[in-house]
């Protein structure tokens, strides 16, 4: 798979990130020519200054990591974002609101921040490794009837979670992309192995902050 640096949006979400680890995130992305860069919001305007005249989206998260903000603030920050120079928003669904089967909530969640950026790509984190399978299907279910563009598996930071897995991007896939969303694989992705397999059952994105890693690892593929 030699162009797995497309799928790759190279990512550093950690709360205590310095600087220089930001800017050599994204210097690996214009190295390798990764897809993407995802990062806080605070560090927007840095990362679209320093990928200016490259190819390299600028993605950033909203209601991260737990998904349990105000829709109001969700979608002010979305809009501060967008202004800010994002290219695509990754959002976190309102996990709290799926366990209580309050699905109309879910869905006006994830369409106030659809209408805050409507030329904008848009991927909703369910939050895997808190969800049933059934669980699973039923918030993907919401995100087509809300219009959102992709379905992501995992923020990365719950505690003792595995991240993406195989099985529940299969199940992403499955009811997603009959209606044209895609699926974005992230948490744990760590090796080239575990990228394969996950693209191999539908993901058309992976969130990994070991990009170099599983690039160089690919070719031993």
């Amino acid at each position: 798979m030699n162009n797995i640096n497309t799928y790759i949006e190279h990512t550093l979400l950690k709360q205590d990130a310095k600087e220089n680890e930001l800017i050599k995130l994204f210097d690996e992305a214009k190295q390798y020519n990764f897809l993407g860069v995802c990062v806080n919001p605070c560090f927007v305007s840095m990362a679209k200054e320093y990928l200016k005249n490259t190819d390299v989206k600028i993605v950033t998260v909203i209601g991260f990591p737990l998904g349990a903000n105000c829709s109001e603030v969700k979608a002010f920050e979305t809009q501060k974002a967008i202004k800010d120079g994002a290219d695509e928003i990754d959002m976190v669904i309102n996990v709290s609101k799926i366990k209580d089967k309050d699905y109309q909530y879910v869905k006006s969640d994830i369409e106030a921040v659809r209408n805050a950026c409507p030329n904008n790509i848009l991927k909703v984190i369910l939050e895997t490794d808190l969800l049933t399978k059934e669980e699973i299907k039923k918030a993907c279910e919401i995100c087509i009837e809300a219009k959102a563009d992709l379905v992501k598996t995992s923020t990365g930071f719950v505690k003792n979670g595995i991240g993406a897995k195989v099985e529940d991007v299969k199940i992403m896939y499955d009811t997603v992309s009959p209606y044209g969303l895609k699926v974005k694989a992230s948490g744990g992705i760590r090796d080239a192995e575990k990228a394969k397999a996950l693209i191999e059952v539908g993901a058309s994105r992976l969130g990994t902050s070991s990009g170099v890693a599983i690039v160089e690892g690919m070719r031993n593929i």
